[in-house]
This record gives C-alpha cells, structure tokens and sequence, in this order.
C-alpha cells in the first residue's frame, strides 16, 4: 500500500513536471528569437579565465564576431598556470576592442570567479555588463539579442542558459538531467512576470546588467562566497526591484562546461547542494522528488502489482526528456533511452556533494572552497 501511494506521488509529480516542460516548449523565451539591431548602448563583455588555454581563444573570437557595433571585451587572467595569460596578451594586442587584465591574488571571504568577476567590473565602461565563461560560445547574434530584449522588456537582469555541447559518456548522461531542472522545473516566463525571489534563476555562463542594476544589487560582492553566485545575483535582483528575464540560450549562446567523468564529478558536486542554498532539509526534499519521479517506476514495473502505474509514469517520463531532446538538442539516446541511468548518477553525485560540503572537501581549479562560509 506504501508503494502504491508512492508510486501516484510519482505519477502527480509527473504531471506537473510534464505541464511545465510543455508550457517552456511552446512558450519558452528563447535568445535566438528576438528581432536584433545592430547599434544600441555601450556593452562591455567581461570574460575571467584561469587555466583556459583550450577555451580563452575561440571565445574571445567568437564574441569579436558579433553583429553588434558598441562592445569591448574585457578578459581577466585569474592567476593561471598555464598559457592564458599568453593568449589573453596577444589578442589584445591585435584587436583594440580586446582589453587585458592581470588578476590580482584572491583575498579571503572570496571565491574565485566573484572575485574575478568583481574586478573587471571595476576596468568596465558599458552601459551592459554582460559576464560570460571562457568555454562559452556565441552566435553572432547572441549581444545583439541580449540588447533587444533587455530594451524590449525593461529588464535590469537578463540570462540565458546555454545550448550544451556533450561529448563524453558521463556528459551526455548528467549535464541534459541537471538542465531538466530548469526547463521541466520552472516556467520561464515566471523568471519576469512573478516578483517572487523563488521563481528567479539565472546562469553565469551568459548573465547581462544593467550598470543601475549591477550596482543596485552591489554586484558579485554581494555574493562574494557564494559558489552558485549566479542563482543568488538573480534573486537578489528579484528582492531588490530588478526586472529579470531567464532565457533559453538554445542556437544562441553555446559552451561545453566538462570533458570527462571526473570533471563533471567534480564541477556537479561544487554546485548541487548549492542550487538550495546549502540547506539540507530542501536538498533532501529535492533528491528524493527526482529519486521518486525518475527512478522509482523503473525499480517498481519488475512487479506486477505495480505494472501499470508504473509504465504511466515511465511514458511521462520518455514523453518529458523526449521534449527536451527536440527542444534543447540532447542526445536523444542518452537523454531518453539511458534516462534513468543519468538520473542515478546525478543523484550519487547529489550525494556527494552533500558529503563535500559537509566536510569541507570541495576544491576548484586548483583551489580550495572555504564552504564555511556557506552552511
């Protein structure tokens, strides 16, 4: 009787699930949508990179590409190891839109990429701020459309989630489950029309300002130490008056954020329980929501009393990924067929950022995470 009820939990669950996914499928704000112009207010483009010689060159010429006249790019080398700093150097040599920034060393009660952030903040002189990642790439038209919603929509804060390139095995498999929060968990357009700081999220790999908004909400000190810093700016900006708009970055903004299992161990366990604020009651809520959605009617269709239920609920849950397969462009195999699979190893690396957290074990990029600071 307990798995029973457990089981239409599931299935309720999944109804809900499934209306947001197709509501964001049909309705979803989408940065490639807009009608783009080619001049507008000044944007400065601000770009912090450690130990990004892989990635630091073609994001910079793809951001050199736009279809947009008003940009500089700032790029800030974050104390790197490795040839960034060379790279960073020789564009901003060639180009004069292309402005190079030594990183200064990271003070306390910082992490890393807020503190890089914060600085290039401080050499910016666009009306847009608009922070980006090393290993984002973007269409041409990705500032330009950026601006036209941003004027269109009056809007202090706007963020796109970015296409996802995926390579690897245990890429395929995490990286489209962790974006399923976002496009089956939340009504995009919620992001602009609720005032409520709970409906705000946000993605650092393509997050634009207002110069009014960015010092409204005192910027990335405001979030010094926070690790998930870009949920945390938009709803703050949620909390003090700022319009925001969260976007699907699909055909716009693209990035490949890991390439291999051990990094997206790595990376996914920095963030999960961060996405809650490091509270453990709701992180609990959360993995057992997605344990119970995704993962209990797989176990429970190997018993008969429970066939039935359980294959309504895995249609719904082919039906939702198979959505977001066509809308997001996941592999379809992995996102579909292998979707409990991916689900399982999300949640074991839930767990285990649980645990890191709670020990104090993270590190990123060579450096350590003080997640005192966070509990």
């Amino acid at each position: 009787m307990i798995l029973f009820t457990w089981l239409i939990i599931s299935a309720v669950l999944l109804t809900a699930v499934l209306g947001v996914t197709l509501a964001n499928a049909v309705t979803a704000p989408m940065l490639k949508r807009t009608g783009s112009y080619q001049s507008g207010p000044s944007v400065s483009v601000l770009i912090p990179a450690r130990n990004e010689e892989t990635n630091i060159g073609a994001c910079i010429e793809g951001i050199l590409a736009q279809e947009y006249d008003n940009f500089e790019i700032l790029v800030l080398d974050d104390q790197s190891t490795d040839c960034t700093e060379a790279i960073i150097s020789r564009f901003s040599q060639q180009h004069p839109k292309v402005q190079a920034i030594q990183g200064q060393p990271l003070p306390s009660g910082w992490t890393g990429k807020n503190w890089a952030c914060h600085q290039l903040s401080q050499y910016a002189t666009g009306d847009i701020l608009i922070f980006t990642d090393a290993d984002n790439r973007p269409a041409p038209n990705a500032i330009a459309n950026t601006i036209a919603y941003m004027h269109q929509l009056g809007l202090g804060l706007l963020s796109a989630f970015p296409q996802k390139v995926t390579v690897t095995l245990a890429e395929k498999l995490v990286v489209p489950v962790v974006d399923m929060f976002v496009y089956a968990g939340l009504p995009l357009w919620f992001t602009y029309l609720s005032r409520s700081p709970s409906l705000a999220a946000a993605s650092g790999l393509w997050i634009a300002f207002t110069r009014e908004a960015y010092q409204q909400i005192d910027g990335h000190q405001a979030v010094s130490n926070r690790v998930v810093e870009d949920v945390e700016l938009s709803r703050l900006a949620k909390k003090r008056g700022v319009k925001i708009l969260t976007l699907a970055g699909t055909d716009a903004v693209s990035c490949r954020m890991y390439h291999s299992f051990s990094e997206v161990w790595e990376g996914f366990s920095k963030n999960l329980f961060g996405l809650v604020r490091y509270r453990t009651i709701p992180f609990l809520i959360l993995i057992l929501a997605l344990f119970t959605m995704c993962m209990l009617p797989y176990i429970t269709v190997c018993f008969t009393p429970f066939r039935e239920l359980s294959f309504v609920a895995i249609i719904m849950n082919v039906a939702m990924r198979l959505i977001l397969s066509v809308k997001y462009k996941y592999p379809f195999f992995t996102s579909v067929i292998l979707h409990p699979v991916g689900v399982l190893l999300t949640l074991l690396i839930g767990v285990n950022s649980f645990y890191q957290v709670r020990h104090g074990q993270l590190q990123w990029k060579g450096r350590q995470i003080d997640l005192q600071l966070h509990k």
